[in-house]
């Protein structure tokens, strides 16, 4: 077998050496997560993703060895193949920074603010991206598109207010599926994804729709409202399935099983698709071989509580912000814990000195 041929690219002044035919974003996740873009569309295990959303949009500042002239625009890296001495710039890049905080921007603008009775909050991709790239305002004045939640099954509801249009519902029917029942429908601002003449989704495989969505646009129906995900504990499961690989995520409020997922890797992505059966009607722990607790990333809202602080990577892109952003406090300071105390620290003190106007003072009984 012939080994295959290795082109070099630097990323971010790293760099990587891939084979022929390797985009961009898949040279910067070899290289670590501190140097892929981030993706919305993009999903590697679905065929044809990629190019709808251009939240990864990277800076070609050196187009290959041989020709070495920069890119004129910025390209979406999920699209783009590499080329042996290819440069590129992503967070180094102050053009791309920018560029990606107005496809935050674009994509916000029909957003609503769900999240705090959205399913989705704490692993949707839309808050991450929206926390590290966008801004704490908006410039939309305009009246938002608004539909009905939508029924697609027993187990499917669509809340197309939160749709981003990223396509990856549709390749996941198109790839996993015998027959496709939804899609995108009408053209440009008044595109939607629905059914034709309300057809719902009726197959073995149907809800991995859940999975691959990147919002919380798709949800299970037999989790809604049950539990925000940081409440929850996720394990690591397989059970002998004839339809599926049998391998998932059991999500447990409790000794109650809440939700069942299909693993998914440091990109957020499931490699092995799961069945309806496994999904929707194996939520008693008897039907599963526990394997262990299921690896989450420290930084994750999801680890809420259940790891020590020590524990706890922070995020780069946090520290960062904070480091400019925000006064410096010391965290030394003693923890209080109830009032009484906080009445006697120094702090307090300091505090009703400085608004003792708006306090009328004690007088004592006589």
């Amino acid at each position: 077998m012939d080994t295959p041929q290795l082109i070099k690219v630097t990323i971010d002044g790293q760099e990587v050496h891939v084979p022929v035919g390797t985009t961009i974003m898949e040279a910067a996740r070899q290289i670590g997560p501190d140097v892929a873009p981030p993706a919305m569309c993009y999903y590697k295990p679905l065929k044809g993703s990629g190019g709808k959303c251009r939240a990864c949009l990277v800076k070609v500042s050196q187009g290959s060895e041989k020709d070495p002239r920069p890119m004129p625009k910025l390209v979406a890296s999920c699209i783009t193949g590499a080329q042996d001495g290819m440069v590129v710039e992503n967070f180094t890049s102050p053009e791309v920074v920018e560029a990606r905080k107005g496809v935050v921007e674009f994509l916000l603008l029909n957003h609503p603010l769900d999240c705090p009775v959205c399913d989705q909050a704490g692993e949707c991709h839309l808050q991450d991206f929206a926390f590290e790239n966008g801004v704490g305002t908006t410039r939309y004045e305009e009246e938002r598109r608004t539909f009905e939640p939508e029924n697609l099954g027993d187990n499917i509801q669509l809340h197309m207010n939160r749709c981003v249009l990223c396509y990856r519902c549709v390749y996941t029917a198109d790839q996993i599926t015998d027959k496709r029942v939804h899609g995108v429908m009408y053209r440009g601002d008044h595109a939607e994804i629905s059914t034709y003449i309300n057809n719902v989704i009726e197959n073995d495989f149907s809800g991995n729709v859940i999975d691959v969505c990147p919002v919380g646009a798709l949800t299970d129906k037999t989790y809604r409202f049950k539990s925000r995900v940081w409440f929850s504990k996720p394990v690591d499961a397989h059970r002998d399935c004839d339809k599926c690989c049998g391998k998932v995520n059991l999500w447990y409020k409790g000794d109650e099983v809440i939700r069942v997922t299909a693993r998914k890797n440091q990109w957020g992505e499931v490699e092995d698709f799961i069945c309806n059966s496994c999904r929707f009607d194996s939520k008693k722990t008897a039907d599963w071989v526990i394997e262990g607790p299921t690896k989450v990333k420290r930084a994750s809202v999801i680890s809420a509580n259940k790891y020590p602080k020590n524990e706890i990577k922070k995020p780069a892109f946090a520290l960062d912000y904070a480091a400019h952003n925000f006064k410096k406090i010391n965290d030394d300071r003693p923890y209080y814990k109830n009032l009484k105390e906080v009445k006697g620290s120094e702090d307090y003190k300091a505090l009703m000195e400085q608004n003792a106007e708006f306090f009328p003072k004690e007088t004592s009984k006589k």
